[in-house]
């Protein structure tokens, strides 16, 4: 089990007032925003809170007081959707039995994001921090204070040991659109790419482009647009496109509802799927299977990867031994869309 005796020593907010120089008092409307405080005297606090590492005990307290059993954290962007049900499925199927609660929360933006966390090293036995749900500086201050931790979906920074799972998404991407060109003979192939911040988007785009150079074929950054991981931003991209009058004979959507959003402007359009236009997509949503045609995607194991995630946090948390990085497969799952018959 982890030694908890080191967090006996750690900074309390009477520290925290003798190094910024200022009363406790001071200290908690600082944090709070309780209170009228110069901005100087602010910044003083919050350099102090931050050279100390200092994070609240009001959450031990009170966890003491109702005598709860351990809690591990989960730290989401947002809170919905089928990707995060079926994720929060897998960590509680690894999870059940080990007389834990799963407490999930929305980080609050901001550079001070740390310091108001809700979940720290006194009130939770342990972290699972989804892809941009902290600032690498928010992930080193929670690192510091020696709270377990295990990222989803993103790597950690070069200079944090930090276990982490994510998928296989490079060569996920790269597969389906050799597919496209090698089964269904597609030369114009346009992307819709996810978010520049998330980094499976970024290797998704990876293996399209890798996809393209491999076969010799040329790759345009006109025929790439914003999916965002959302259907109406894939739907206003794709129709752009049409409106421009721009020629292609299949479109890559980085995940499936950017593939719902193109499907729908396609069909505004008049256009074919998969006769006029091949289509597919990413992450084998539920959905995928039950659109027309159904979709040819890249299956992500998203409750593996969930369950994945809180076994290496538990097995942290007990032995106090890393994991390491763990990449899991994709696979290429073949429907209609992409004009093969199921």
């Amino acid at each position: 089990m982890n030694d908890f005796s080191a967090f006996s020593s750690r900074a309390t907010i009477a520290d925290v007032a003798a190094r910024a120089g200022v009363s406790t008092a001071t200290v908690s409307r600082v944090m709070n925003g309780t209170g009228p405080v110069s901005e100087q005297t602010a910044d003083r606090v919050w350099a102090a809170i931050a050279d100390l590492n200092y994070a609240p005990h009001s959450g031990a307290r009170e966890m003491a007081a109702v005598s709860r059993p351990k809690t591990l954290g989960l730290i989401l962007p947002t809170a919905g959707g089928y990707f995060f049900s079926e994720m929060l499925q897998g960590i509680e199927s690894a999870v059940g039995g080990h007389d834990l609660l799963i407490h999930v929360t929305n980080a609050p933006a901001g550079e001070r994001e740390a310091f108001f966390l809700p979940l720290n090293e006194h009130n939770t036995a342990g972290l699972l921090v989804f892809a941009n749900s902290l600032s690498v500086e928010a992930i080193r201050a929670l690192h510091e204070r020696s709270l377990p931790m295990v990222l989803l979906h993103c790597t950690p920074p070069p200079d944090l040991a930090l276990p982490s799972v994510v998928f296989e998404n490079m060569a996920g991407a790269r597969r389906v659109v050799e597919h496209l060109i090698d089964v269904h003979g597609c030369r114009r192939i346009a992307f819709l790419a996810g978010p520049e911040e998330v980094e499976d988007a970024g290797l998704r785009f990876d293996g399209y482009r890798q996809a393209l150079t491999g076969r010799r074929l040329v790759y345009d950054e006109a025929f790439v647009g914003q999916g965002g991981y959302d259907d109406r931003l894939a739907e206003t991209a794709v129709s752009r496109w049409l409106a421009e009058g721009k020629q292609f004979d299949a479109i890559f959507a980085a995940d499936d509802a950017s593939a719902v959003g193109a499907l729908t402007a396609l069909r505004k359009a008049g256009r074919r799927v998969p006769e006029d236009v091949a289509l597919v997509g990413f992450d084998d949503a539920p959905l995928s299977r039950h659109l027309s045609p159904p979709l040819t995607t890249v299956r992500a194991p998203i409750a593996a990867a969930g369950a994945a995630a809180a076994e290496q946090l538990l097995q942290l948390i007990e032995t106090g031994q890393r994991c390491g990085q763990m990449t899991l497969a994709t696979e290429l799952v073949i429907r209609r869309s992409c004009g093969c018959e199921d």
